[in-house]
């Protein structure tokens, strides 16, 4: 998700639509809200209480007879149910800096932000296509990471490093995104996330999950993912209702909101002449999140592609949850809330302080707070893995035992979650958001190796190594030379169209692997050996050692 930092309004607080803002205010900038130390009290222990629901219920060790093993630990042994896939896979793809960011770029561009909802409903096909199929080659061959996908199916070795590297790469941006939808929860209560009081609640919030998902592994964020359902689910029927009740009926809220966006010449309709640029975003983000390594996980975990795509008929019930919280941010613009400049973010936060109780806004921000732990978490997971497995293991210790695997991942999951927590402290919240744009456009660029390669083998491991370094330049370059721009306008003379800037990197990356191929075909070069087709299997680099799962 993105928040482009055009966010409307500056602080918390109802005013009447279309009435003056205060003397010294304006929708840019106003004057923080304070709230007495009873009321943060009353804040905090409903936080208190909501996440320390979530961590009781996830803290259950592993069965003492099962050995330690990747597959056991990161995959909850292959054996997740439907539910359980259904409410993990949801939970993961909707964080918390989704349900926070929608709202909030609705508040701040109006219309154009729905094509986050239409991504998220795209995103139900395409899991059904692709991911079985990833599923059942994973289990056959006890894969684990797209980057040991790629290394069996291609039989490369840079492929598979450069398939590694760019899943973390791309993924800590997004980490560091559910950190700061979490400060924004901070803000709200009038806690600032880089004082010293706002840091130790970020370092107690991630200690307390990581000290129950180390041991229980993704078993543990499966029994958390059934309590940020409920969570989710409650907190949307409670805000509504606050909601409907504060400032009436649906449509009485978009005319207000449409009132009030006429009259600063904005429109929360999607204009003619970015119909490209919506749709492109629309599939190019719908592509990018099947290849982030946390759903690849999740999807590798379930008992069966049969389990994996029944899951998956559900998941258009998470995107209705984000067409209500969407609605908030048109409610929150609407009843006049105000943020401060490149602050979208806070709409919401703001909105809920306003209207709940202040026990009840703790609650609901102790949602907020596990709808963000949760994803993080199983995102330091997969990086974890994908680091141990396809770097550390792959070129430093091609001996080690799946025991140490386990091991060995779990020093550099905390390693991750400091970093993440150092991310969004250290920088300011605009340049988060626009390194996980970039961080889209990298990881769509797997999109030939992973996806495309499960249905043909056509394309060449050396040509599509080399369409993977073109998309990453050029992408990386459109975004940076266009100031982190999402969009381009391709075409020329009268004829322009905008386009999103990860879309155009992946057509430039399929484009050489397409003409590259022939070419390396022509020439002689070896292709590698299919170990998806029979294949001597997926074997360490440097050892005889084949790794087998039972």
């Amino acid at each position: 998700m993105r928040d482009p930092g055009t966010s409307p309004g500056t602080g918390p607080g109802l005013t009447v639509p279309g009435a003056r803002p205060p003397a010294g205010t304006d929708r840019r900038g106003s004057p923080a809200l304070n709230r007495g130390g009873t009321i943060r009290h009353a804040i905090a222990a409903g936080f208190v209480l909501v996440v320390g629901c979530a961590v009781l219920a996830g803290a259950r060790r592993p069965p003492s007879d099962e050995l330690p093993h990747p597959v056991h630990w990161a995959l909850g042994g292959r054996g997740l149910g439907t539910a359980s896939t259904c409410l993990l896979l949801g939970g993961t793809i909707y964080t918390s800096y989704t349900y926070i960011a929608v709202p909030g770029l609705m508040f701040g561009t109006g219309g154009l932000a729905l094509y986050a909802l239409v991504y998220t409903m795209l995103l139900s096909p395409l899991i059904m296509i692709l991911l079985p199929r990833l599923r059942e080659i994973g289990a056959k061959h006890g894969l684990i990471t797209a980057a040991d996908y790629v290394r069996l199916r291609h039989g490369s070795h840079p492929l598979a490093l450069a398939t590694a590297l760019t899943c973390i790469l791309a993924t800590m941006p997004y980490l560091g995104l559910q950190v700061v939808g979490m400060t924004a929860v901070l803000r709200s209560v009038g806690l600032a996330p880089d004082s010293i009081a706002g840091c130790a609640v970020l370092v107690v919030l991630f200690l307390a999950f990581a000290l129950v998902t180390q041991p229980g592994g993704l078993r543990a964020c499966a029994r958390i993912s059934l309590v940020k359902a409920v969570l989710i689910g409650a907190a949307v029927v409670v805000l509504l209702a606050l909601t409907l009740a504060r400032l009436g009926s649906p449509g009485h809220i978009f005319q207000l909101a449409g009132g009030r966006g006429a009259a600063m010449g904005e429109s929360f309709g999607v204009p003619p002449q970015n119909f490209t640029a919506y749709a492109t975003l629309a599939l190019g983000s719908a592509l990018a999140q099947l290849m982030y390594p946390q759903v690849l996980l999740v999807a590798m975990a379930s008992k069966s592609k049969d389990t994996l795509r029944a899951a998956t008929t559900f998941l258009p019930a998470w995107s209705m949850t984000l067409g209500i919280w969407a609605f908030f941010g048109v409610a929150a613009f609407a009843a006049g809330i105000r943020t401060a400049a490149g602050h979208g973010e806070l709409a919401v936060p703001a909105l809920i302080r306003e209207l709940a109780p202040d026990w009840l806004a703790g609650l609901l921000f102790g949602a907020l707070a596990v709808a963000g732990l949760l994803p993080a978490v199983v995102m330091v997971m997969s990086m974890a893995m994908l680091f141990v497995r396809n770097i550390y293991v792959e070129y430093l210790n091609p001996t080690a035992t799946p025991k140490h695997e386990v091991r060995a991942a779990r020093g550099p999951a905390l390693a991750i979650m400091a970093g993440a927590i150092a991310f969004a402290l250290l920088m300011k919240p605009q340049d988060a958001i626009n390194l996980h744009l970039l961080g889209g456009v990298w990881i769509l660029q797997l999109l030939p190796a992973v996806a495309v390669s499960l249905f043909t083998r056509w394309f060449h491991r050396r040509a599509l190594f080399l369409g993977w370094a073109v998309g990453m330049i050029s992408g990386t370059g459109l975004l940076g030379l266009r100031g982190f721009s999402t969009v381009v306008d391709i075409g020329g003379g009268a004829v322009h169209a905008p386009v999103y800037v990860a879309v155009i990197a992946l057509a430039l990356n399929l484009a050489v692997a397409a003409l590259l191929t022939p070419l390396f075909d022509a020439l002689g070069v070896p292709r590698g050996t299919d170990g998806t087709a029979g294949g001597p299997g997926f074997e360490r680099r440097g050892s005889k050692y084949a790794f087998v799962v039972e």
